[in-house]
């Protein structure tokens, strides 16, 4: 749940905080307030698209901040077709906890800036994120559908996860995945155990080569590095045991250098500390440096007996640097990659040897799991298709139950459900089933049905959204919705029923709705209004929250145009008593 955001300088917002509650919360204000900035502010904080143009004019930098509240529930199915490489994770604690990000009392702090040179920057909790794991994590957290990027319903893929939910089919997905996966594993490995007798020799010649070869290296962890700097030594042999030669004249070179400079003066502060022992702590610190660089000197004197120049040495040295120089042009990934990797490629190529070798004694046993495995893989991919066609048949029921209720009367709402092509099993099933799912519609009465993804008017999509939120209540998610331009070409009763399907929508929920109709807005929990203004010469725009008599105006001035009038305010007094709980 949204529990508050912080807007500073984006587009015509110069600063703004407003704190959210649980509920149905109405955003209101005149045509051209800034209604939308408001959500295309919340769409910037959530990983959508960032531009210079956000920043509002005479700024250098805008930022958005939001503090949710992560509900116990927030568990979401498997993941979209489109996100399978990233693995499952199925709520938003988890992405968290696989991310190493910590809540303080189940809250997160996400935070995003955009600046005038194109930089743009954004953190979840204390750590900063990429765009895409902004967007990805904030998945769990918040629907916007109207006409702004977070539209789950423009995604194809994301309609199987609609209808899974509605069939309550989300945990037998994801182990049928698993299952998928395993199979997936098996057939590789197969594959390669049935690579021709010429690839396979040719491999095992080459692995066993570079085996070989990395392993008469002898080579130890970080020995590169090493032997760089034992190089850097003793090809600068001349110019090291100079520098050595002025440090140890400067320390105690023919008794003149720092050491006996400061005996004597050790000697002195002696007798002055006899005359004022005040000076006894000083003079304690001075033997104490006197010593220690007494020490440093002979260290250096030490060193310096040590030094000897060992050309031989420095061939050895320079010749291992080649042999190491051309392993990592072989086996890693660059001449200045880490020397783990040539290591790395030998243990690995170790481990593709032995499968190679060891592979007919198991491969008639792979085959046999396989064979189990397409069989078992199969048959759930049946059932799994069979009970979404089921559930596909009362969902569009149920949708269009609701949306003949919502000023789209004769709408005919369908899931398509067809099996994938090709005629091999792995061809015909992919990780989340055998089925190609998607909603399609007819908006008006005699038209074909065509894709969702295809209407063009986001007060229809809104509405269709409307309906599937209403018929997965129990089971969607994401805690808040956010809908823009929902009473696009409604009114009357219409916007009444929109309005009271919000209300019960949002008893389990948190919910956001822009509208201009004082029908839907009197039955929201509570109202926020977006005002545009001039202050100091610039337009800028204002959003707080409204109570008491300044809704009532405000109600008054959706109804009419008039927040003065006796009869609109009268109106909508009378309205808010009778929508609105504890207005």
């Amino acid at each position: 749940m949204l529990e508050d955001l912080n807007i500073k300088d984006f587009a015509l917002i110069d600063n703004a905080t407003i704190e959210f509650s649980k509920g149905f919360t109405v955003l209101s204000g005149e045509t051209g307030a800034g209604k939308s900035l408001l959500i295309g502010a919340l769409s910037f904080l959530l990983g959508g698209k960032s531009g210079t143009e956000q920043i509002r004019p005479g700024c250098h930098e805008a930022t958005v901040s939001g503090t949710f509240l992560l509900e116990e529930n927030n568990v979401t199915p498997a993941l979209t077709e489109s996100d399978e490489d990233e693995g499952e994770c199925r709520s938003a604690s988890e992405w968290l906890s696989r991310h190493g990000i910590e809540t303080e009392n189940n809250r997160i702090l996400l935070r995003r800036y955009v600046r005038d040179n194109g930089k743009t920057g954004a953190w979840i909790g204390d750590t900063a994120v990429t765009r895409a794991d902004l967007a990805a994590f904030s998945s769990f957290l918040v629907d916007i559908h109207g006409q702004h990027e977070h539209q789950s319903l423009m995604k194809v893929p994301e309609h199987r996860r609609f209808l899974d939910s509605f069939a309550g089919l989300n945990e037998r997905v994801a182990a049928f995945t698993a299952l998928y996966v395993d199979l997936v594993a098996k057939r590789k490995r197969l594959d390669e155990l049935n690579a021709s007798d010429a690839n396979r020799e040719q491999k095992i010649e080459l692995l066993s080569f570079a085996i070989k070869e990395i392993e008469e290296a002898k080579l130890k962890a970080d020995e590169d590095k090493a032997l760089d700097e034992e190089e850097t030594k003793l090809s600068s042999f001349e110019k090291l045991y100079a520098d050595i030669e002025g440090v140890n004249a400067a320390l105690d070179g023919n008794g003149e250098g720092a050491v006996s400079l400061l005996k004597r003066i050790r000697g002195t502060a002696q007798h002055a500390c006899d005359l004022d022992k005040s000076l006894e702590a000083l003079d304690q610190r001075l033997e104490s440096a006197f010593y220690e660089l007494s020490d440093i000197a002979s260290e250096y004197k030490n060193y310096e007996r040590s030094l000897v120049f060992d050309p031989e040495r420095l061939a050895q040295v320079q010749e291992r640097q080649t042999l190491i120089y051309n392993l990592k042009k072989k086996y890693a990934s660059s001449v200045n990659a880490p020397l783990d990797e040539v290591l790395q490629y030998a243990e690995n190529a170790k481990a593709q040897l032995e499968t190679i070798e060891g592979g007919e004694a198991g491969k008639e046993q792979l085959k046999k799991e396989i064979a189990a495995l397409e069989k078992e893989v199969y048959t759930e991919a049946k059932a799994i298709s069979a009970a979404r066609k089921t559930a596909a048949s009362r969902m569009a029921q149920g949708v269009e139950s609701v949306l003949s209720q919502l000023g789209m009367k004769g709408t005919r709402f369908s899931v398509s459900i067809i099996e994938k092509n090709g005629t091999e099993l792995e061809q015909k099933c992919g990780p989340y089933g055998m089925d190609n799912i998607e909603f399609l519609i007819s908006a008006n009465p005699g038209s074909p049905l065509q894709g969702l993804a295809k209407i063009a008017s986001g007060g229809e999509l809104s509405r269709v959204m409307l309906a599937l939120k209403t018929i997965l209540a129990a089971t969607d998610p994401v805690q808040t919705l956010i809908f823009d331009e929902i009473d696009t070409g409604i009114g009357g009763e219409v916007a009444v029923s929109v309005g009271s399907h919000l209300k019960k929508l949002a008893k389990n929920r948190q919910v956001l709705c822009i509208t201009h109709l004082a029908s839907i807005a009197v039955y929201a929990d509570n109202q926020v209004k977006i005002e545009k203004g001039v202050n100091a010469g610039a337009t800028q725009t204002r959003v707080f929250p409204i109570t008491a008599e300044a809704r009532v105006e405000e109600i008054a001035r959706m109804l009419s145009g008039d927040p003065a009038s006796a009869e609109s305010l009268e109106h909508a007094r009378s309205m808010l008593q009778r929508f609105s709980e504890g207005a």
